[in-house]
């Protein structure tokens, strides 16, 4: 599993939201309420790393999550004895201040230590405190594919003006920058805290199980448009002899499964699924690619670095920043011709590979280990971090 250990179902279903308040009032001494609302909660960067988090505190916070869509599929990954309640709460589309007000009341009833409201799919709740009914935090992972490219007006001005007073976690330098100089968002707010993972469990899988002689390019990705796989089936398609394998699931698996049928490489492409055993997939590659048209800090690249693999990447978010340096000639822009000609010069050759490889897992364990980012979120969320 990723982002550390998961167990059973968590032990409390809210369907009432209403009924969230009975169990806040349920002690005196009770540990912190942290009220956590996702657009989605389906599996993801963002719902991945709040499991691992909130697994690695356990009973220090009690927490309700709310999914805006009702897809409770990260719950899988929670600790089957942590205080959880899954309200069900939803909100018609275009109406925005109605939604505010009803969340607010909302607040009101399970009143909560802090909120945490994550991406722009949220913001309703942050409008909802506005007026503060509690404390508040806002983490922001990156964008849809409609702000791919420049962000929507009339989102930065809200944006503005609902997260102006709120500390705002953002995990790349990218995002930093445009809060900063985009949203117009003061500085004391804006809180850097990389995204880190059980570098461990990675390196530990990688150096049990590769080397069995067959060229093999993985690829760890929601099969969602933004991904862009067909970049990468394009790009594998002319590579004799290489193996594709391609970790995920998602509403673009029937039309990239097609495509493969289409460039003659049906029998050198492997469609896992979604799976959580990741680090042994991670220890069969001989390189990662990820042909995204927008990312930030993506864990996958995180997950590769620390499983020794060198990185073929699109140039979007931080990934050229977060890769060593021996692997930036092979962050290209985006776009069918660069990335292909990164991903075959990379495939090619296995000695430069190798060194690469060595050069990201040094710089993962340097960067990326999950112990400050438990730090920097636990902080937040008692409300005791230092100034950004």
């Amino acid at each position: 599993m990723r982002y550390g250990e998961a167990g059973s179902l968590a032990n409390l279903s809210v369907q009432d939201p209403r009924q969230v308040k009975l169990e806040r009032t349920a002690g005196k001494n009770d540990p912190p309420l942290v009220a956590h609302v996702f657009p989605t909660f389906a599996v993801g960067g963002a719902q991945m790393r709040f499991a691992a988090i909130a697994n690695h505190f356990g009973p220090a916070f009690r927490h309700i999550v709310v999914s805006l869509d009702g897809n409770q599929a990260c719950r899988d990954l929670l600790r089957g004895d942590l205080g959880v309640s899954f309200p069900a709460v939803a909100g018609p589309k275009n109406a925005m201040l109605a939604n505010a007000r009803r969340y607010r009341r909302l607040l009101r009833d399970w009143r909560p230590d802090v909120l945490v409201t994550c991406n722009w799919g949220a913001i309703e709740f942050a409008l909802a405190n506005l007026l503060p009914v509690t404390r508040h935090l806002h983490v922001v992972d990156g964008f849809g594919p409609e702000e791919r490219s420049s962000q929507i007006p009339r989102r930065v001005l809200i944006r503005r003006l609902a997260l102006a007073r709120t500390p705002v976690v953002l995990p790349s330098r990218t995002l930093v920058r445009i809060a900063a100089e985009v949203w117009k968002l003061p500085r004391r707010v804006i809180h850097y805290v990389p995204n880190g993972i059980d570098l461990a469990r990675f390196a530990a899988a990688a150096a049990a199980q590769r080397g069995t002689g067959e060229t093999v390019i993985g690829t760890v990705a929601a099969l969602r448009p933004e991904k862009n796989i067909a970049r990468l089936l394009r790009a594998a398609a002319p590579l004799p002899g290489r193996r594709l394998v391609i970790v995920g699931d998602g509403p673009e698996r029937d039309a990239l499964t097609d495509l493969a049928r289409t460039l003659g490489m049906a029998d050198r492409v492997s469609f896992a699924g979604y799976r959580q055993d990741t680090p042994d997939f991670y220890a069969r590659f001989d390189l990662f690619a990820l042909s995204s048209d927008t990312e930030q800090m993506p864990l996958s690249v995180i997950e590769a670095m620390a499983s020794g693999l060198p990185v073929v990447a699109t140039d979007v978010g931080d990934i050229r920043l977060m890769v060593a340096a021996e692997n930036a000639p092979f962050i290209a822009p985006p776009g069918d011709a660069a990335f292909g000609a990164a991903l075959s010069a990379l495939a090619g050759d296995p000695g430069l590979r190798r060194r690469i490889g060595q050069a990201n897992l040094a710089k993962a364990r340097r960067d990326f280990d999950q112990a400050a980012m438990f730090a920097a979120h636990g902080a937040l969320w008692r409300g005791s971090a230092a100034a950004p």
